[in-house]
């Protein structure tokens, strides 16, 4: 009788170690692929008998072009998939409060650092699976991500149904004016820059020229944030090329042309699994910002000053607690 219990335990385990490797399989899937097989899609149909279903449908994004930037369409459905809890236990990942979050009030929270695919970041706050409404009563996440994105064609509804907005200004406005209190708009402020830099064991975050974020959180009083994913560069092994290479510049041009770094990675097996690696997603402690609809970069330099300072403090304070030894440094460029 105990050999039947101790076999349906291992069942049990190689069963949630299948949900867990299918579901993170998928999520990687559609951040490399979704897109790209959106459009393949709609272009085939466009040569078979089906062609008034894409017709039909170009022309009514057409007609919904800018309800990303207008509050989108988030879905509680989506955003509390089983699934989401299956990618969290994979690595696992935590999402760990520090601070209240005021449902009064509005906030930019700025994400660090970017890894290759910011995997912490979508998790703890494009989905419930971390628990965010429940560490933050009252308060609704708002990921910001590549307004590119909401340009493909069916590809634009997943990314709206999770909870995502474009990190637009008019969208920002929108959520951060618009939308009533409680809004947490989450900003991966590093962004294409910075997934290059990402490195196992490595600590760098690319803001001392990214100032965009402090500018709008001044002009709507929304008060910030610093947040920081312990163990993100961890979960993939990046092939980072020489500087003026030709994979380097290759780079660089797609970054320019399409808003984001092809990086090119490997994992720990099936080539593109990530690994196993702990991810805890600290929030810190609110940084009071008045509002000033026309501020003065003098103004826009103080308070990002204080977000650095504030990050730096967030990065030191937990860095023991989430796997960390005292000689890392977290290096800002």
């Amino acid at each position: 009788m105990t050999g039947k219990v101790e076999g349906m335990k291992q069942k049990k385990t190689k069963l949630k170690d299948f949900l867990e490797n299918i579901s993170v399989l998928q999520w990687i899937l559609t951040f490399l692929l979704l897109g790209l097989a959106c459009i393949g899609l709609m272009v085939y149909l466009m040569f078979t008998s089906l062609w008034p279903l894409p017709t039909l449908y170009f022309i009514w994004q057409l007609k919904d072009w800018h309800t990303p930037e207008r509050g989108g369409r988030r879905t509680a459905f989506v955003r509390n998939w089983k699934m989401w809890k299956h990618v969290r236990d994979y690595f696992p990942m935590k999402l760990v409060k520090t601070a209240e979050l005021n449902p009064n009030k509005n906030y930019i929270l700025g994400c660090h650092p970017h890894g290759v695919m910011s995997m912490g970041a979508f998790t703890s706050f494009s989905t419930e699976a971390c628990g965010f409404m429940d560490l933050f009563p009252g308060v609704r996440s708002c990921l910001c991500i590549l307004g590119g994105i909401f340009k493909v064609p069916l590809y634009r509804e997943y990314a709206m149904a999770t909870g995502c907005y474009p990190v637009s200004k008019p969208s920002l406005e929108h959520l951060l004016s618009k939308s009533g209190k409680g809004n947490a708009v989450v900003i991966v402020i590093g962004g294409a820059t910075e997934s290059l830099l990402s490195l196992p064991g490595v600590n760098t975050v690319y803001m001392k020229q990214r100032k965009g974020f402090v500018r709008v959180a001044l002009e709507f009083g929304a008060d910030l944030v610093p947040v920081y994913s312990y163990g993100e560069n961890n979960i993939f092994r990046q092939v980072i090329f020489t500087e003026n290479s030709v994979g380097w510049r290759l780079q660089q041009i797609f970054k320019k042309l399409m808003g984001f770094a092809p990086c090119l990675f490997v994992g720990e097996c099936w080539f593109w699994m990530p690994y196993h690696c702990p991810v805890t997603t600290v929030v810190g402690s609110p940084i009071p910002v008045p509002k000033r609809p026309s501020p003065t970069q003098e103004e826009v330099d103080h308070y990002h000053g204080l977000y650095m300072e504030a990050l730096a403090k967030l990065f030191h304070g937990h860095k023991a607690s989430c796997g960390l030894s005292d000689s890392h440094e977290l290096h800002i460029i």
